[in-house]
C-alpha cells in the first residue's frame, strides 16, 4: 500500500466493503483492492488516509476504468498510437447467404498527417477465393498449413484418401479473432472460425474477441418471447441448447501440442447445429463458432 501511495501520491479516504471484505483505494481510473478480514476492520482515525490498522501485504485486484467511479460502464478508447496499423473488429455480423460482415476500424490520416479512427465495412462469404478475401481484409497475420485433420475419420472414404495429397491452410486474423479455412484444392473458404477469447481455453490471448452477433430461429417455441434467439461471444450454452436442437452427442476436442502432448487447458466439446459447430468451454462459454457449408465441411 506504501509503494502505491507514492507511486500515485495522495489519494480520497480508502473504502472498506463488509459484503468482500475488501480495503480499496481509488484513484482516477484505477482502483487497488486489498483483502481484510473483519477483526482487521477497524479504522486508525489518526491517520489522514483511513487505513486499516493490520496493512494488509499487497493488493490482489487492480481495476482499470474510464473517469472518476468504476460504476461506468463506458470503455477507455485504445489510443490510436496504439493501432500499430492494424486492422481491428468492432462487430461482426452473420448473413443467411453464407456470408460475414465485418465493422472494421484502424488508424487513418487527416490532412494533417495526424491519426484518426478510419471505419471500415467489409463483407466475405463462404466460397470466395483466398484472394478476395485477402483485398477485403488485408494480409492475414499468419498462414497456417493443417498438418492433420482428427475429423478426416468421419469424412466419406473417398474423399478421405484425396485429402492425404492435400493440405488446406488457414488465414489466421489475430487482431479480428477470425480464422478462414481455404480448400487446397479450389483455393476457396470453406470455414470461418469465430474466437472469444475466454481465460482458461487452449488459445487464450492468441485472439482478440470476435463480437460477432447470430440469429437463429428457435426450434423449442414453448411459452417463448421471441422466435429468434440472438447469439453473441457472451451466450452461454445452456441458454442456446435449451432453445435449440443441437446435436445430442458432442465430439470431444482436446488441443495438444506436437511437442507436448500434455493439454493443462482441459478439453472442449463441440456441438453440431445446422451450418455451425459450437465449441463450449466447461464453464458453458462459447470458446469458437465456426461457420461452413454442408458441402465444405470436411
Amino acid at each position: 500500500m506504501e509503494q502505491i501511495e507514492h507511486s500515485f501520491g495522495a489519494t480520497l479516504p480508502g473504502l472498506y466493503s463488509p459484503s468482500t471484505d475488501d480495503y480499496i483505494l481509488y484513484f482516477r481510473g484505477v482502483s487497488f483492492y486489498f483483502p481484510v478480514s473483519k477483526c482487521q476492520a477497524e479504522w486508525d482515525h489518526s491517520r489522514s488516509s483511513n487505513v486499516p490498522i493490520t496493512t494488509p501485504p499487497c493488493a490482489y485486484l487492480v481495476t482499470i476504468y474510464r473517469g472518476t467511479t468504476e460504476s461506468s460502464s463506458e470503455l477507455s478508447p485504445m489510443p490510436l498510437k496504439q493501432y500499430g496499423r492494424e486492422v481491428y473488429l468492432e462487430g461482426a455480423s452473420f448473413l443467411q447467404n453464407h456470408s460475414l460482415t465485418l465493422h472494421l476500424y484502424t488508424e487513418g490520416v487527416s490532412r494533417w498527417s495526424e491519426p484518426k479512427k478510419e471505419s471500415i465495412k467489409r463483407t466475405i462469404t463462404l466460397g470466395d477465393k483466398a484472394q478476395v478475401v485477402a483485398t477485403m481484409l488485408g494480409a492475414p497475420n499468419r498462414i497456417f498449413f493443417k498438418s492433420e485433420d482428427k475429423m478426416r475419420i468421419h469424412s466419406p472414404c473417398l474423399d478421405r484418401h484425396t485429402a492425404f495429397r492435400r493440405s488446406d491452410y488457414f488465414f489466421n486474423y489475430f487482431t479480428l479473432g477470425l480464422d478462414v479455412l481455404f480448400d487446397a484444392k479450389t483455393h476457396k473458404a470453406k470455414k470461418f472460425i469465430l474466437h472469444t477469447n475466454y481465460p482458461g481455453h487452449y488459445n487464450f490471448n492468441i485472439y482478440h474477441r470476435c463480437e460477432f452477433l447470430l440469429n437463429l430461429p428457435v426450434d423449442n417455441c414453448d411459452d417463448l418471447e421471441s422466435n429468434t434467439i440472438q447469439v453473441t461471444a457472451y451466450t452461454k450454452w445452456d441458454r442456446i441448447s435449451e432453445r435449440l436442437k443441437v446435436s445430442p452427442k458432442p465430439v470431444v476436442l482436446n488441443r495438444a501440442s506436437s511437442i507436448n502432448t500434455k493439454n493443462l487447458f482441459g478439453a472442449t466439446l463441440c456441438y453440431g447445429y445446422r451450418d455451425f459447430i459450437f465449441e463450449i468451454m466447461p464453464n458453458q462459454h462459447i470458446a469458437s463458432l465456426t461457420i461452413y457449408k454442408s458441402d465444405y465441411i470436411y
